[in-house]
């Protein structure tokens, strides 16, 4: 057993003291901190919160009827064509020709059925793959019209239009104090290219290569051959130029 006279016990309490108080220095000089800082970067990618995606969709067109006239018009003839190529070409399921009934012009309406089945067909449409339904008009003020629809692959993206945060300074407002894009910021974007898309699979594989366009390629080798300049020239392009008037 050490035994420490009154004068060593104030000496040692002392020491104690000044290590546990240095210790309390040093750590006040260590900052730490969870918290990530970022400046001026960008975190969230727009393609990201608005995607495109590739879903079923409906293609539809509309054809007026009038009271006393059943039949199509011509530029009518020609949209109801032009709708039968495209089935042909995207088509996933039938056509649905939508037909009103119990209005003023329903038997101009069925006459007009009849012809637009006609024209279908004769685009290449077989009578299985159209469909007839008769419906009511909710507006008896507007001109009820037979509605053509199929569906097909399309790209699409949004909504657009969400505003789920303020864009000024805001203590709730995270996209701000941390310098994010607003929410609906490339939404627009998104939508317009995913409406421009022609053909959606492109989105996830590339297309096949088509057969040479051989007999171009025949006249470029040639040219080749003869040491000649391989481009093709076009005797209209100077016309297009600006005139030299006033040179």
């Amino acid at each position: 057993m050490i035994t420490r006279t009154p004068l060593q016990r104030v000496k040692v309490v002392g020491l104690l003291g000044a290590l546990l108080g240095c210790s309390a220095a040093l750590g006040a000089c260590t900052w730490q901190s969870t918290e990530v800082v970022t400046t001026a970067s960008v975190p969230y990618d727009y393609r990201h919160r608005h995607p495109i995606a590739v879903t079923e969709a409906d293609q539809s067109i509309v054809v007026f009827v009038g009271r006393n006239r059943g039949g199509l018009s011509g530029p009518q003839r020609t949209d109801v064509m032009g709708l039968a190529h495209n089935w042909m070409r995207e088509g996933t399921g039938a056509i649905i020709a939508e037909v009103p009934i119990g209005t003023a012009n329903a038997r101009a309406a069925a006459a007009s059925y009849q012809e637009i089945r006609t024209v279908l067909m004769a685009g290449g449409v077989p009578s299985r793959a159209i469909t007839l339904r008769h419906y009511y008009p909710d507006d008896a003020r507007t001109l009820p019209t037979i509605r053509l629809s199929y569906p097909k692959i399309s790209a699409v993206a949004g909504p657009c239009g969400l505003w789920p945060q303020d864009l000024g300074p805001n203590i709730d407002n995270v996209a701000y104090n941390e310098n994010r894009p607003y929410h609906n910021f490339g939404c627009a974007t998104q939508r317009n290219l995913a409406a421009m898309i022609d053909n959606p699979a492109d989105l996830e594989q590339p297309r096949p290569e088509s057969v040479a366009y051989t007999s171009r390629r025949n006249i470029a080798f040639e040219k080749y051959r003869k040491g000649q300049a391989t481009e093709t020239t076009y005797p209209e392009a100077d016309k297009a130029k600006l005139s030299d008037t006033g040179k």
